[in-house]
């Protein structure tokens, strides 16, 4: 029986936003961690870490994310660990995400001016303390327009994980398409919805961006 596309039809779609935003927050601190070990291996004075944090980026930048979401979710049960949607989506953004958002991060931290570090060497300051008290709060100011852009690319990733039965925002759509043959309503909603999400983080990415390039 094919339901009428109704009030009821629009509430099933929005009920999709909540994972949506969950999810974008969990993958976020699981991106941010990753990332910032990513880009401090490639800033690292060890060329070996500097090669690793090289290969996983190439990796999983130049893999795309619908396939390492079902590497993840079909891969990981062979070696015997469970994975639920959840995991999956999330382990699997954390992974590919961290690649993008550390190259962010790395340059910068190659943008801090040089002098800064050797400055803070000259003073006696170990890696840590040059790294934590010099160069990364120098580091995050420039990054910090570029990374809210980035948290948009992200939210917009989530639409994927439909493809591993996760029920967020374009899986809610998917849904309510499907049983009211309505499908340009229904996606055409959850457009405008990740627009009325995206747009204002899009809108605060720029005024940053002019705000920081102005003051340096």
């Amino acid at each position: 029986m094919i339901r009428q596309f109704g009030f009821s039809e629009f509430l099933s779609i929005l009920s999709g936003v909540q994972s949506t935003l969950v999810l974008s927050l969990i993958a976020f601190v699981g991106v941010g961690i990753v990332g910032l070990i990513v880009a401090l291996s490639r800033t690292s004075e060890s060329a070996v870490l500097r090669r690793f944090a090289g290969t996983y980026i190439d990796f999983f930048q130049g893999t795309p994310l619908l396939m390492q979401l079902f590497l993840v979710f079909y891969g990981l049960p062979v070696f015997g660990f469970k994975v639920n949607p959840w995991t999956a989506v999330t382990v699997g953004l954390t992974f590919h995400a961290s690649a993008f958002l550390g190259e962010i991060w790395r340059g910068g931290i190659q943008a801090v001016p040089k002098g800064q570090s050797e400055a803070a060497r000259a003073l006696g300051l170990g890696y840590v303390d040059r790294t934590t008290s010099v160069i990364l709060p120098q580091a995050i100011r420039l990054s910090v327009a570029p990374t809210v852009g980035f948290l948009v690319q992200l939210i917009k990733g989530t639409s994927l994980a439909a493809i591993v039965g996760f029920v967020e925002l374009s899986r809610s759509a998917q849904i309510i398409a499907s049983t009211t043959y309505k499908p340009l309503i229904a996606y055409g909603f959850a457009a405008i919805v990740y627009f009325i999400i995206c747009f204002p983080l899009s809108r605060v990415s720029a005024r940053l961006e002019r705000r920081f390039a102005v003051k340096t």
